[in-house]
């Protein structure tokens, strides 16, 4: 490449430079040319607001709804036409089947049009030229879509839900229970329902946010649990307990019944309580008892004519075998068991199927059942007897005998035992089998029940003496009496008694178990006491009477009986001389040696004849 393709010329080939008038030009066109992009900025900015003046921007929008050169009142217009949502869209709030719907303008809801024209019209007519031509250009260019202004009053739902609550919402309830006689009534418990106004209204504002077109609400509710929920169980039981009457029964003893004793529903219906309980699980409920324990007095009045005492067997000892015959089985004894009792009722009232209820009884062992042998009791020989004589006894005197001597016929006294005649005797009346006769009282020779009986003690002492064992009670008669010296027997071994004051005991002081027999000698006039056991090695002497101070009988009374007609007289009692006697019993040892000696002391009274005659019979003048 040369110089002359690199644009230069040598210096003698170069031409002086010439002016060029464009150079001038130029500027002055640009200047012009500014001058006139500028005048007609002015004036298109001049005739744009003279356009919009009073009209919203052109590309301007509210949501979806195009503003641009709309007036205020059309863009209301247009505004109002195209946001429809206050009055369109529904909402349901929904309670299982029952429903309630608002539109939302109810629920509060409103398209607030001023502040969104206000926001559109404002736009790039802040008062600044140059920021605000900037905006109207930015928005002419780009558009602008501004936010619908939507106003909602949380109040008005509250308000609405507030309606519905006072429709729905329910206290809790509980279960009622009535026992009114015999009828049972109840009612079942509610559940609580309470409408939970803050937790709906926060579904109804998100929706309400996002402008859905309504839809369906579920009320949010609280549910409260009754205390009791149901009584219909407790109920049932009620009735069972009012189904019919409770009877109680026994059995007699000898496969008998006793009762029934019926308590009726009227009763059972009075003895019913109901009351509140808490279970363990803190939960409260009904429950239905039977105050059954207002039986217990009337139970305890039954008992006596209910319980038994323990009968032991009772025996004779053969003398040849040297076995034991049962004379008399033994029999358990009973006891009512109240409590016991009480409770099976109170379970039978509320069974319907099982309104019979058989008392509960404990039971007692006899201490001699049958199958006792005389080896097991120490009962290997007789040690001790003694018979006495009832000849000339009237029937009813020689009726007591006999019923007396039957009671302990066959009984067992235990080592160290007390033989208490009037107990094993029993009660002395006409409902245990005695008869009128003559006895002892006040002093004189009376008629009254059980006369005879103190034979059968007398009978008794005599063998207690004769077998060595100590006396701890006995009473003499207050005169002599002739059946107890019968056959040349002498005086002073007489025993009397008299209930409940004076008995008659003595000490089984042997290691040996003792037992009585009896017998009656009827063509003999003679009862006879047996008594079998192990003689411990002991000598029984008997020595006496000894009789002193003996004082003639008193002279007679005479006494008036108006039954007797003039002439005829009846002695009621006979004439005794009164007198002291003694008798000393010792008791000796196997060789001989007294171990214990006895005084049997006994003081007769001087008797008078009595003797009954008619009323003015001189007789009775002499008796004062």
């Amino acid at each position: 490449m040369n110089a002359y393709d690199r644009g230069f010329l040598p210096p003698h080939q170069r031409r002086a430079p010439t002016f060029n008038p464009w150079w001038v030009r130029l500027p002055a066109l640009a200047v012009s040319g500014a001058v006139l992009f500028a005048a007609a900025l002015v004036a298109l900015a001049l005739a744009f607001q003279w356009r919009y003046a009073g009209r919203a921007l052109p590309n301007l929008a509210v949501g979806s709804v195009a503003l641009g050169g709309l007036t205020r009142a059309e863009a209301e217009a247009a505004l109002e036409a195209h946001y429809t949502y206050p009055a369109r869209a529904v909402f349901t709030f929904r309670d299982g089947d029952r429903f309630w719907q608002y539109r939302a303008a109810e629920l509060g809801v409103a398209l607030d049009t001023a502040a969104a024209l206000d926001q559109a019209f404002s736009a790039g007519r802040s008062g600044s030229l140059l920021a605000d031509l900037a905006t109207q250009l930015s928005i002419w260019l780009n558009g602008r879509s501004l936010a619908p202004v939507i106003r909602y009053d949380e109040q008005i739902t509250a308000n609405r839900l507030a309606e519905i609550a006072a429709e729905i919402n329910r206290p809790a309830a509980d279960a009622t229970l009535i026992i009114n006689g015999t009828l049972v009534a109840t009612t079942p418990g509610q559940q609580g329902r309470t409408l939970d106004i803050p937790a709906t209204l926060e579904q109804v504002r998100a929706m309400i946010e996002r402008l859905e077109p309504g839809g369906e609400i579920p009320l949010i509710m609280h549910e409260s649990p009754p205390a009791i929920l149901d009584a219909e169980a407790v109920a049932a039981r009620a009735r069972a307990a009012l189904s019919g009457p409770v009877m109680l029964v026994a059995d007699d003893l000898a496969g008998g019944t006793l009762g029934p004793w019926v308590a009726t529903v009227e009763q059972i219906g009075s003895l019913l309580e109901l009351r509140i309980v808490t279970g363990e699980d803190g939960a409260a409920r009904y429950d239905v008892s039977a105050k059954a324990d207002v039986f217990r007095s009337y139970l305890e009045g039954l008992a006596p004519g209910l319980v038994a005492p323990p009968q032991d067997a009772r025996f004779h000892f053969d003398p040849d075998t040297r076995q034991l015959q049962v004379i008399k089985s033994a029999q358990n004894g009973r006891a009512l068991d109240v409590d016991e009792t009480l409770r099976r009722l109170e379970a039978a009232i509320f069974d319907p199927a099982n309104r019979v209820v058989p008392m509960a009884f404990t039971y007692e062992l006899p201490r001699y059942h049958n199958n006792l042998t005389a080896a097991e009791l120490g009962i290997t020989q007789l040690v001790g007897e003694a018979t006495t004589y009832y000849t000339g006894s009237t029937q009813s005197r020689k009726d007591n005998i006999f019923e007396a001597m039957s009671r302990f016929d066959g009984l067992v006294i235990g080592p160290g035992e007390v033989f208490s005649f009037n107990y094993w005797l029993g009660d002395i009346s006409p409902e245990t089998g005695f008869v009128q006769g003559k006895i002892i009282y006040g002093g004189r020779t009376v008629d009254g029940v059980g006369g005879g009986v103190c034979q059968v003690s007398t009978t008794i002492f005599r063998a207690a003496v004769n077998a060595g064992f100590p006396i701890t009670e006995r009473h003499s008669h207050g005169y002599r009496v002739g059946f107890y010296e019968l056959n040349n027997f002498p005086p002073g071994l007489d025993a009397a008694i008299f209930q409940p004051t004076a008995d008659f005991k003595f000490l089984n002081d042997t290691p040996y178990h003792l037992l009585i027999e009896t017998s009656v000698f009827p063509g003999q006039d003679a009862v006879q006491f047996r008594l079998y056991s192990t003689n411990p090695g002991r000598q029984v002497v008997l020595e006496g009477p000894v009789i002193r101070d003996v004082t003639p009988a008193k002279p007679t009374i005479y006494e008036a009986n108006p039954q007797l007609q003039a002439g005829q007289s009846l002695q009621v009692d006979w004439a005794k001389e009164g007198a002291d006697v003694v008798f000393t019993r010792r008791i000796l040892d196997a060789t001989g040696q007294e171990i214990r000696k006895d005084t049997i002391y006994t003081h007769y009274q001087p008797w008078a004849a009595v003797v009954q005659v008619p009323p003015g019979d001189p007789r009775l003048a002499q008796s004062g």
